[in-house]
């Protein structure tokens, strides 16, 4: 007879998790590197106990919004490309709701993340319990079932016993390089509680691998006869370049085969900027080089990416009607997204077969040199909008450019939402994988601080440095708060273009008023508010000042290093400016009736880009 033991629901749960383990450079470390918790009546009492009972095995960190908590743990993932994973855990109702726009982050993403929400009582005596919503026509629905949609796998525990099914299955989502993607445990508050005489052996430790799925033979085959056939080829390196490791194959696959790469949000410093094969950012937010090697692409690479609408210019980027998509991706969902051939594997394995099958093959050399020519025109370009000024706002892209002079490339520069990322994703020099860190799949304004945060811990040799507007920063700053307890310092340039920049300017561009984006546009008062975003930062521990111009800029980031506490670091831009150069078109629908005539001009123009829109793909 196997030996049990007795444990409430919420201590074999997290006796389960300091359990699993991994290897990481020969070394046998935890899968998860610890918990973040907002206590409340759904998890106080028996998860919080649990989670005590654990604290030197699995820590436990106190987040300051149940949202931001989750998109530090999301972070973490990510910076460490999905090899370790942190959980979070709510009470139930709002705390639970609060969490799902970062399930929805991670679920675009394809990162990894346990989410354990409390939930309402299974035994249901006494129904209504506190924060509990009732359906009139569906007595099991809780709060927690808007966890379905953004979940790749959902469980909801109403009985100990059933933990060890759905932990298993946990652990094969989380650690699955096609399925990954967030994981929601509802768990009913008198379930944590009850004890269940489970088998030691389901506490076992158990060190998960993280697969590499090799090509299919005939997959491979089609993959590279249209290579050698191809005479102007691209690389589309994705986000899944980085989770696979996969940088020194992909340089090594481009070199040897003169094939350009260029690079999406995710896949950004997948190739050194140094690399003059690396063509740079892609799409609606690309650079000149990039999108013009793939406007004449007759058969595009596309390794680890969802091929999203930025990277394709909603699909209006790709004019060579004769080009082929090659799908290199763990998930046959995208392996096979328009019309592409499939290629379904690990992204490094699949470029080492590919090339070693490929052999001697190259890319013309006329294309070849082609693209070298046009990134170094590209980067001449690009440093006219990085150059020092003495505007007295300046661009978003002459902050990025001082950032850079001040502190170099070996530094890893994080962003999310707003205008920042086009400018980040076209002028940021990225020169190892995972020094450029951006949250552009779901777009997440507030993901800023608590993702640098993230990254911080899982990287606490570099520093990291959080580029986020005044709009993203006042919709999320708790965890500046958070950083500072924690002594992990984060390096903030906010900067304040008094309200929504990014989205001003494509209402103006598509022909609307401008209105209800800057905050002069909604001022009921002579004056349109004026924030101290420095004394706010300084309220929750931060080093915090504002400057004048870039060059006390530069002078502030390098006196910064020597801090040791967080360091925020203010300065006024101009919300009209962007980088103009480069770029491509996106389709955001302008309506087709309207008494504005810029309206009906930005009409006419969305038409005339909609019209190179490719159907079918």
């Amino acid at each position: 007879m196997s030996k049990t033991i007795r444990l409430t629901t919420a201590q074999a749960l997290t006796r389960f998790l300091t359990a699993q383990m991994t290897m990481i450079d020969g070394r046998k470390t935890p899968v998860f590197a610890g918990v973040w918790a907002i206590f409340g009546h759904g998890n106080v009492a028996a998860l919080g106990e649990a989670l005590y009972q654990v604290r030197e095995q699995l820590p436990t960190y106190r987040g300051q919004n149940e949202q931001s908590m989750a998109l530090s743990a999301i972070a973490y993932a990510k910076a460490t490309n999905r090899k370790r994973i942190m959980a979070a855990t709510t009470s139930i109702g709002p705390g639970a709701l609060n969490m799902v726009t970062a399930a929805a982050v991670a679920h675009v993403n394809r990162l990894p993340v346990l989410l354990l929400p409390g939930d309402v009582f299974a035994g249901r005596r006494p129904d209504p319990v506190l924060q509990q919503i009732e359906d009139f026509g569906d007595g099991t629905m809780s709060v927690n079932d808007a966890f379905k949609t953004v979940s790749r796998y959902f469980d909801r525990i109403m009985r100990p016993e059933q933990l060890i099914p759905a932990l298993n299955r946990t652990m094969a989502v989380l650690t699955d390089p096609a399925e990954c993607g967030p994981v929601t445990l509802a768990l009913c508050q008198d379930t944590q509680a009850e004890a269940f005489d489970y088998p030691e052996s389901f506490f076992a430790e158990r060190v998960w691998s993280f697969r590499r799925p090799r090509p299919d033979e005939g997959e491979c085959e089609a993959a590279v006869t249209a290579l050698r056939a191809a005479r102007k080829p691209v690389i589309i390196a994705g986000g899944g370049v980085n989770f696979s490791e996969a940088n020194a194959a992909l340089a090594a696959f481009a070199e040897r085969h003169g094939v350009p790469v260029v690079e999406t949000q995710a896949g950004k410093s997948a190739l050194p900027f140094l690399n003059e094969l690396n063509m740079g950012a892609v799409g609606v937010t690309g650079t000149a080089a990039s999108n013009t090697v793939c406007e004449e692409a007759d058969v595009i690479l596309a390794v680890g990416t969802r091929l999203q609408d930025f990277t394709t210019a909603s699909w209006t980027l790709f004019r060579n009607t004769a080009k082929t998509i090659i799908g290199l991706n763990t998930q046959v969902f995208d392996a096979t997204k328009h019309q592409a051939l499939p290629l379904v594997a690990d992204a490094r394995v699949g470029l080492e077969e590919l090339s070693a099958r490929l052999g001697k093959w190259s890319a013309p050399a006329t294309w070849t040199a082609m693209a070298r020519k046009a990134r170094s025109d590209w980067i001449a370009v690009a440093d006219t909008y990085t150059a020092p000024g003495n505007a007295e706002r300046p661009s978003d892209a002459q902050v990025i450019g001082a950032v850079q002079r001040a502190l170099g490339r070996d530094v890893i520069g994080m962003c999310a939402s707003g205008g920042l990322p086009g400018e980040m994703h076209k002028l940021w020099q990225a020169s190892f994988p995972g020094s450029y860190h951006m949250e552009y799949g779901f777009s997440c304004m507030g993901y800023e601080i608590a993702g640098g945060l993230g990254i911080k811990m899982a990287r606490p040799d570099k520093d990291v440095v959080v580029m986020v507007g005044d709009g993203s920063y006042m919709m999320m700053n708790s965890e500046l708060m958070t950083s500072v307890m924690l002594g992990r310092k984060i390096t903030v340039v906010l900067l304040d273009n008094r309200g929504f920049g990014c989205i001003n300017r494509l209402q103006h561009a598509t022909g609307g008023a401008r209105f209800n984006n800057l905050y002069d546009h909604n001022v009921k008062q002579d004056v349109a508010p004026d924030i101290d975003f420095a004394a706010h930062a300084r309220s929750m521990g931060a080093v915090a000042m504002k400057v004048k111009s870039l060059a006390e800029l530069e002078a502030a980031l390098l006196d910064s290093r020597s801090n040791t506490r967080t360091t925020v670091i203010v300065i006024d831009t101009d919300p009209m400016l962007s980088t103009d150069a480069g770029g491509a078109w996106w389709d955001v629908g302008v309506p087709e009736v309207s008494t504005r005539p810029s309206v009906l001009d930005a009409h006419a123009k969305w038409a005339e880009g909609r019209a190179k829109q490719t159907l079918g793909h």
